[in-house]
C-alpha cells in the first residue's frame, strides 16, 4: 500500500491547522473548528501515553514545520466517554483543510514517524471521532489566553437546542453581550461554534479556560449570580428552556506540544 494512501486511510493527517489565530481573526470568514476525539481505553499496552507522545513529538512539531497553528492538545480529565484524549484544529475554511493536508504529507518526518507509530504493538486507540464547527461570526478565531505560571484548567460545554431556531436565539445571547460577561467574570473565552458536522445536532460548543477547578467554581458563581445574566436569562424567548435542552461539560488539562494552555 502507498503511503499516501495508507496514512489517509488511518485518519490521522487531518490534525493541522490552515491559518493562525491572528489570520483568521482578520477574516470576514468565521474559521471552520475542528474537533478530533481519540477514544481510549485503560491497558497494559497504555494507549493514552503512546498516542500522547505521538501527538506532542510528531504532530506539533509537524504542524509548525508547515506553518500550522495554534495546535491544541488535551487529555480529558472529568467528562463523559473518558479516557479519551481532544485534538482542537482552526481551518480558514473547509478547502484550506485539503491544501494543509497536502502539506503535511509532504513532509518526510511526519510520515515516516506516522508508520512507526501505528505499526507498535497493540491499537494506538480504539476509535477516533471528528466533529465541524464553523466559528460565531462575533467570535470568528480561536483566542489563547495569556500565558501564566502554573497548569490552567479549559472547560469544555456543548448546548444542544431543539431547533435551528432556537439555537440561533442562544448564539445571539452570546454574540450580544454573554461572552463579554464571561470575559467580565473571570471566564476566559477560547473558541465558539455551532456544530455542522457531528452528533445531537443542532448544537453549539465553546471552550472556556479557568486558573484553577476552585476558580471554575467562583468563576460561575459570579457569572450566574450577576444581575446582567439574571436580566438577560429572564428575557422572553431566552430563557434555559427555551433555547438550551441539554448542557454537557468536559474539564481539559493542556498536554505537551499544545499551543493552546
Amino acid at each position: 500500500m502507498q503511503r499516501r494512501s495508507f496514512l489517509a486511510s488511518s485518519g490521522l493527517t487531518g490534525t493541522a491547522f490552515a491559518a493562525s489565530a491572528a489570520a483568521q481573526a482578520g477574516a470576514a470568514t468565521p474559521a471552520i473548528l475542528e474537533f478530533r476525539y481519540f477514544r481510549c481505553r485503560n491497558t497494559t499496552d497504555n494507549q493514552r501515553a503512546r498516542l500522547s507522545e505521538w501527538l506532542s513529538r510528531t504532530v506539533a512539531p509537524a504542524m509548525a514545520r508547515v506553518g500550522a497553528g495554534p495546535l491544541g492538545l488535551f487529555n480529558a480529565s472529568i467528562g463523559e466517554d473518558t479516557p479519551f484524549i481532544l485534538g482542537v484544529l482552526s481551518h480558514a475554511s473547509l478547502a484550506a483543510f485539503d491544501q494543509t493536508y497536502a502539506k503535511l504529507m509532504a513532509d518526510e518526518g511526519f510520515r515516516t514517524a506516522t508508520e512507526a507509530f501505528l505499526a507498535g504493538p497493540g491499537i494506538p486507540y480504539q476509535r477516533m471521532e471528528v466533529q465541524l464547527l464553523r466559528a460565531f461570526k462575533g467570535f470568528p478565531a480561536i483566542e489563547i489566553p495569556a500565558k501564566k505560571d502554573g497548569a490552567r484548567l479549559f472547560e469544555l460545554r456543548c448546548y444542544e437546542s431543539n431547533t435551528p431556531v432556537s439555537l440561533a436565539k442562544k448564539i445571539g445571547m452570546f454574540e450580544n453581550g454573554e461572552i463579554d460577561l464571561f470575559r467580565k467574570y473571570g471566564l476566559a473565552p477560547v473558541l465558539f461554534g455551532e456544530t455542522i458536522v457531528g452528533p445531537k445536532m443542532p448544537n453549539l460548543t465553546y471552550m472556556v479556560a479557568h486558573d484553577s477547578l476552585s476558580a471554575r467554581e467562583a468563576n460561575w458563581r459570579a457569572f450566574g449570580g450577576s444581575p446582567e445574566w439574571k436580566k438577560m436569562a429572564a428575557t422572553p424567548g431566552l430563557s434555559d428552556g427555551e433555547v438550551v435542552s441539554n448542557i454537557s461539560t468536559t474539564l481539559l488539562t493542556p498536554m505537551a506540544g499544545s499551543q493552546i494552555r
